[in-house]
């Protein structure tokens, strides 16, 4: 599991904007990564600003990242090296205006 972390971890360093989601920017797997994407979207991001992980590829990344950020859910999104949260913590903080400041 150490690999996997390492992985994450240099993932997450060399980009600026990070969402390990169900499914991809394009056709979301489900609602909250859905509602994550819209987010993103309106927000003025696109696929070539955002790297997409899809956490269902690949069994090893989607329990890895639940324990390299110590949050049992998915989507996530990291910006600058720092995560957010998920769906309902990005919705929040889109809401105040506060996730525009953090982009």
């Amino acid at each position: 599991m150490k690999d996997i972390k390492k992985y994450i971890d240099g993932i997450i360093k060399e980009h600026k904007i990070v969402l390990f989601m169900k499914g991809s920017l394009n056709f979301p797997m489900c609602g909250f990564s859905g509602k994550v994407v819209k987010i993103l979207k309106e927000c003025g991001f696109n696929s070539k600003s955002i790297l997409c992980i899809n956490v269902l590829e690949d069994d090893n990344i989607r329990q890895g990242i639940k324990e390299y950020s110590d949050w049992p859910t998915i989507p996530q999104l990291y910006i600058n090296g720092h995560f957010i949260g998920g769906a309902d913590i990005v919705s929040d903080l889109y809401s105040k205006g506060e996730l525009e400041k953090l982009l």
